[in-house]
């Protein structure tokens, strides 16, 4: 896939079907991005799982914080990557790791590697990269 553009259609459809979602390098801080967005998420009726390794068994936004994607306590729909862009390419093998795939990696703002996104695309897992789905549900869903 071509990952310059995406049809409305593609994240429109991803952010209606999606219900659980995994969001890596959860923050406590409220001022960071993705504790924002989490909020933003849990607002909107998604099951959000925080995962942080520095955080691990804390709370973030009321919700238990993981400390890998595998100790996540059941499949996850989306995982959300608040991380550089250089660890994409760990996250999805992290993700191809599973028991149970997820079905969208979505990279936020500057996080793209086109490389791991045809590893994900490969396995069948749908890829979104350089976007915040907290700016995209109200352009498209709301």
């Amino acid at each position: 896939m071509n990952h310059d553009h995406y049809d409305n259609a593609y994240i429109a459809d991803i952010l209606r079907t999606v219900k659980t979602i995994a969001l890596l390098g959860a923050s406590p801080n409220p001022d960071r991005p993705s504790n924002r967005v989490m909020g933003f998420l849990l607002s909107k009726g998604y099951t959000v799982f925080p995962v942080n390794p520095g955080q691990a068994g804390k709370q973030i936004q009321g919700q238990t914080v993981y400390r890998t994607l595998s100790d996540v306590p059941q499949p996850v729909d989306m995982v959300d990557v608040f991380r550089a862009a250089e660890y994409l390419d760990g996250v999805v093998d992290e993700a191809l790791a599973l028991e149970t795939l997820p079905k969208v990696i979505w990279g936020q703002l500057s996080v793209r590697d086109d490389r791991a996104a045809a590893k994900a695309e490969a396995a069948g897992i749908k890829v979104v990269m350089d976007r915040c789905p907290a700016i995209e549900y109200p352009r498209l869903v709301a």
